[in-house]
């Protein structure tokens, strides 16, 4: 091979393991936050419902501080790169839109849309051939949210909050019949939307139990 050539392919090789090192710090600390929120979030199945939003508030400082990191990772990112360094926080990004969403869900008792995380992470127009929000990714955090609430419709029960159930079940339910009206492709996201079934069984389980008990009202 040619010197100069070589000279070429070391110095690409040099500037690629340069990107890969700055996105990976960028994506630690990313994922030292979302362990912060998610250990937090975790109180969720020991606490009262009345003290639910003063948890969720001491997150929201957390979740406000993503937009900064995620705006680092752009800079980083060189233009029309997006595919060729995505796998690299995917995982991350996945995270913080189940923390997103389920304090969505304690606040308001809705599902959070695509738009209102892109928003909420701070994610530009500017910046989607580089860093953005996708729709696989956005349903890869609301399938964990459906994870974590078929836990909590359990632990609500323990707690003496036997509507919660009733209200988790109705949530998931809208939420996996929309899945099922989605075309999809990716194996990974389909297997995951399988496993919802389970879920939605357990959950199901739980209202059947609290009501052969008659431990809410006939009308709930």
């Amino acid at each position: 091979m040619d010197p100069n050539d070589l000279d070429d392919l070391n110095g690409l090789l040099d500037h690629e393991a340069q990107i890969r090192e700055k996105i990976r710090e960028q994506i630690t600390e990313l994922d030292i936050k979302t362990r912060r929120m998610n250990g937090k979030l975790n109180r969720i199945h020991s606490t009262q419902r009345d003290a639910i939003p003063a948890l969720v508030d001491s997150i929201r400082p957390i979740l406000s501080s993503c937009p900064s990191t995620i705006a680092a990772l752009a800079v980083i990112i060189p233009a029309h790169q997006y595919w060729r360094w995505k796998d690299m926080w995917c995982n991350s990004l996945r995270t913080t839109v189940f923390v997103a969403s389920l304090c969505h869900y304690l606040t308001e008792g809705t599902l959070i849309s695509l738009k209102q995380t892109s928003d909420i992470l701070g994610m530009q127009d500017e910046w989607k051939d580089r860093v953005a929000l996708s729709a696989e990714d956005y349903l890869h955090g609301i399938i964990t949210l459906v994870n974590e609430l078929s836990r909590l419709a359990v632990n609500s029960v323990t707690l003496g909050n036997y509507e919660e159930p009733l209200k988790i079940s109705s949530f998931v339910k809208d939420i996996f019949a929309g899945f099922s009206m989605l075309n999809l492709k990716n194996d990974t996201l389909r297997r995951r939307f399988d496993s919802l079934k389970y879920d939605l069984k357990k959950i199901e389980e739980v209202v059947y139990d609290v009501s052969l008990r008659k431990l809410t009202p006939p009308s709930k």
